[in-house]
């Protein structure tokens, strides 16, 4: 019998794999009372279903918000080569226990991922290993800049990120000649983490001689993220290349990105939102390092606004985790990075309910958002046809972050302490509650995603 028939079949007889009832859902149409009906991984029929409907598996959602399946587009779960502070197990375990789905990797792993072998490496490292679904980045260098129009089309491929600064090696693209020669040969858009190489070079000896945290967004000025965003947008511009900016920290870029909306998209992060300088360096000193850094009080407002307006398209969490040990080495020698994807949602719910923005907004921003601008398959809607990914969360639940919460290999969180209302208690992906009652329930299922600009003949 075909997949069609069947599914006929069991739309006829009204039996699912999942129905979820009781719930609000957040729809295109905005919050709804309906139930979903899920067979073979796919949203099947939405409404009044509960009496109607039989299931091998039901989730009572009274009293909770059904969200579309969160997507961090922007993790770093360090496999291979750095997997003594995370993996991709451990990552994308802590993922769907903070209510996350899907996630998209970062290249700067070691060895990096620059090609066709080490992408398909890691897609061989997370099958059967990846809680929620995943893609990878393949890195733009000097070295496959010809390759990638070839390299971006394959199975499982986010796209091309590009590192302007604070990378190493192969990875490390600071010159506009070589941005022309990546941002030439593709046509997905292109993600960059802009900070300008040569300025941070120039005025490292002022952190040096300080050698306090709290000067790293002094070190890592505005002017370091402004240059590298100018320059980029530039020349993207120039060779008509959508483009994807990634943690954006400043006023000044938030204000020139608006004027460029048309063809570039801009990320910002839940610490750039949650956190600012100096109080989080005099709380938590090198724990609240990051690259870009987190900023004063002004630009985060500045953030906010805009969210408020539009400019931001995505929030992604830039999980990026170090040791305790690696994080309590003297500035600056101290890494940058912190846990994030088990996070993200919890600390955006937090603002949601402190009314800095809806939760309409906030799934526009962490689900329809990347399903948009990176074209990914059958994702980031609650709609008939639509992978059942599904976050469902209680806006009224208490909770403390703690560090023995957090699955990271690392084993901590800036946010240890911090008291949270909102909170994720059922995950689902494909139609499998691989978390109920904020307890893992299943194996790993993590699958591929797919993107509507990649290669499906080989999937």
């Amino acid at each position: 019998m075909s997949h069609t028939r069947e599914l006929s079949q069991r739309l006829d007889t009204r039996h699912a794999d999942l129905l979820v009832h009781g719930g609000t859902a957040i729809t295109p149409n905005g919050a709804e009372r309906i139930d979903l009906a899920c067979i073979d991984g796919q949203i099947v029929a939405l409404g009044e279903l509960h009496r109607t409907w039989t299931a091998e598996d039901r989730i009572d959602a009274t009293g909770l918000y059904i969200l579309p399946g969160v997507i961090d587009s922007q993790v770093h779960f360090r496999e291979p080569g750095l997997t003594h502070k995370e993996d991709l197990e451990a990552g994308t375990r802590g993922a769907v226990l903070g209510g996350v789905t899907g996630i998209f990797e970062m290249p700067n792993t070691n060895p990096l991922t620059l090609w066709e072998s080490d992408l398909k490496a890691k897609l061989d490292a997370a099958d059967g290993r990846a809680w929620c679904d995943y893609a990878f980045y393949i890195g733009g260098s000097a070295t496959n800049a010809e390759h990638l129009h070839t390299l971006e089309t394959l199975p499982g491929c986010a796209g091309v990120k590009v590192f302007m600064g604070s990378s190493f090696g192969d990875l490390l693209t600071d010159e506009d000649e070589v941005l022309r020669r990546i941002l030439k040969n593709g046509k997905r858009r292109m993600s960059v983490h802009a900070e300008d190489e040569a300025r941070l070079i120039e005025r490292k000896m002022l952190a040096e001689a300080s050698g306090d945290v709290c000067d790293h967004p002094y070190w890592r000025d505005v002017e370091s993220a402004f240059k590298a965003t100018r320059r980029v947008v530039a020349i993207a511009e120039e060779t008509g290349r959508r483009l994807h900016v990634l943690h954006v920290t400043t006023a000044e870029e938030m204000a020139f990105l608006a004027q460029h909306k048309r063809r570039v998209t801009v990320e910002t992060t839940p610490h750039h939102l949650t956190m600012h300088a100096p109080e989080c360096y005099e709380r938590l000193g090198s724990l609240a390092q990051m690259n870009p850094p987190v900023r004063e009080r002004h630009h985060q407002q500045a953030l906010w606004q805009a969210i408020q307006d539009g400019v931001v398209d995505v929030i992604g969490s830039d999980h990026a985790p170090h040791t305790q040990e690696e994080k309590a080495k003297p500035y600056p020698q101290s890494p940058s990075g912190m846990t994030g994807v088990q996070t993200l949602l919890p600390t955006m719910l937090n603002h949601v309910n402190a009314g800095r923005l809806s939760l309409q907004r906030l799934v526009d921003l962490t689900s329809a958002g990347p399903a948009r601008i990176f074209g990914i398959e059958g994702k980031g809607r609650i709609a008939l046809g639509y992978d059942a990914d599904l976050t469902l969360v209680d806006m009224k639940a208490e909770r403390i972050i703690r560090n023995d919460w957090i699955a990271s290999k690392s084993g901590w969180t800036p946010y240890d302490g911090m008291p949270i209302t909102g909170w994720p208690i059922h995950t689902v992906i494909r139609g499998k509650a691989v978390v109920r009652d904020e307890q893992l329930t299943e194996t790993p299922q993590g699958k591929r995603i797919r993107f509507l600009e990649t290669n499906t003949n080989h999937t």
